[in-house]
């Protein structure tokens, strides 16, 4: 029971700082709330849909644990530890990296619009830390309740944001920023820091 209060109350304040929030931030700051996640094509639809679907299934998984006879639980309570320091990291990364991408920020790709390249901070190690604490978080609930609810919410999601780093951002940094992302690219992680280096 409290395991499955912590994941739904980890991912209800992920959703309301890290999304709400933010979108508030970004329109006070340039009256634009920066969501873009359903342009760019077929594949944009596509990388919005899996990603909107796993991140709607997370919730799903702690409220049914809530709501049925508490069952025997197969995980060690070290292993519910470590998915609860993998929602908060998750949570600190992604509000960290906002924070750095300052009003650069978007929620997916205009193709006809141009941001600067951000670099610094926690972009220094991991192209997409904001990403990475999406997929911390979700994994953190897998922990704290497993179950297939909490599997398909991570997969789906992991899959939405593969599609929407490789087959829309990327290519659009590179068309953009040229020589300086590739650079870029080969000397730091896409998603964890020394892993997905350009070549």
């Amino acid at each position: 029971m409290l395991r499955a209060v912590m994941s739904l109350s980890g991912f209800a304040l992920f959703v309301t700082v890290g999304v709400g929030a933010r979108l508030w931030l970004q329109y006070r700051a340039t009256g634009d709330a920066g969501l873009r996640i359903f342009r760019g094509g077929t594949r944009a639809l596509v990388a919005a849909a899996l990603f909107i679907f796993g991140f709607g299934l997370a919730p799903l998984a702690p409220l049914a644990a809530l709501l049925r006879a508490p069952a025997a639980d197969p995980l060690p309570s070290a292993v519910h530890a470590i998915g609860l320091c993998l929602l908060v990291l998750g949570f600190a990364l992604t509000v960290v990296a906002q924070r750095s991408m300052g009003t650069s920020w978007r929620m997916g790709v205009d193709r006809d619009e141009q941001t600067a390249l951000v670099t610094h901070g926690v972009f220094a190690r991991v192209r997409n830390p904001i990403y990475t604490g999406i997929l911390l978080v979700l994994t953190g609930m897998l922990l704290l309740v497993p179950g297939p609810l909490a599997a398909a919410a991570l997969g789906c999601t992991w899959l939405g944001l593969q599609i929407q780093v490789r087959a829309l951002e990327e290519p659009y940094l590179e068309r953009v920023h040229g020589e300086r992302y590739r650079s870029y690219a080969r000397r730091t992680g896409r998603f964890v820091p020394g892993l997905g280096r350009m070549r």
